[in-house]
């Protein structure tokens, strides 16, 4: 195969990836949607979406495989193509991660606790997987370390709406409404830890793209 077909397989696989990540990403908007809405039917169209995503990612998988297989990547390359790969299966887990919170809809226990807005913390991991696609792009490792330092924010975000439903938690154990308000507290702590990990996720990203363009493996973990 001459070289000009196969960097245009190469850079077919970029912008696959990167195409993947619009639809993962806007699927994530949808669920936050519906979990500050408690809007089901939106929640429905999340959950029943995902195996268009699942597929994609079979196919963009069996790509990345013919790749490794036919065409003998020289090193830079087969990094290149192992650290799509990678970022692909991150992405198809942040789609997990939608249909999660889209489950969670209508059940999040949000209205108890005002104090913990979600949809601000799910806007900053989403903003961290875009930016990360971005750097993955661009083969921007500046942008990979900037990205990757926003998760520590998201953590203590995190951290302080669980320690916000743990104190309201421990308070209303012995009332009448306890079960409940266990009820809440389960759900909106499945809701974070997601969204954490969604943050996660974003760091991978950066990680592998880190990695494919200069070696370096100091956000892998």
């Amino acid at each position: 195969m001459a070289r000009t077909e196969y960097q245009a397989q190469l850079d077919a696989l970029r912008a696959d990836v990167v195409a993947m990540s619009e639809t993962v990403l806007e699927r994530y908007e949808c669920a936050l949607d519906a979990v500050e809405t408690g809007d089901r039917d939106l929640a429905e169209r999340v959950v029943d979406g995902d195996h268009e995503i699942n597929r994609r990612y079979l196919d963009l998988e069996g790509e990345c495989i013919d790749l490794f297989a036919l065409q003998q990547p020289v090193a830079s390359d087969l990094r290149f193509v192992a650290s799509s790969f990678k970022i692909l299966t991150d992405l198809e887990r942040v789609g997990d991660l939608a249909t999660n919170l889209a489950d969670y809809a209508d059940h999040t226990g949000t209205d108890r606790y005002p104090e913990v807005d979600v949809r601000a913390i799910g806007d900053v991991a989403g903003a961290m997987v875009r930016d990360a696609v971005v750097a993955y792009d661009d083969a921007d490792v500046e942008a990979c370390r900037a990205v990757a330092a926003r998760d520590e924010d998201l953590d203590e975000r995190c951290a302080q709406a669980g320690q916000a439903v743990v104190t309201d938690l421990l308070q209303a154990q012995a009332g009448p409404d306890a079960d409940a308000v266990l009820d809440d507290a389960t759900r909106l702590m499945l809701v974070l830890r997601d969204l954490e990990r969604v943050g996660d996720h974003a760091v991978n990203v950066c990680a592998r793209t880190l990695y494919m363009v200069e070696q370096d493996d100091e956000l892998i973990y």
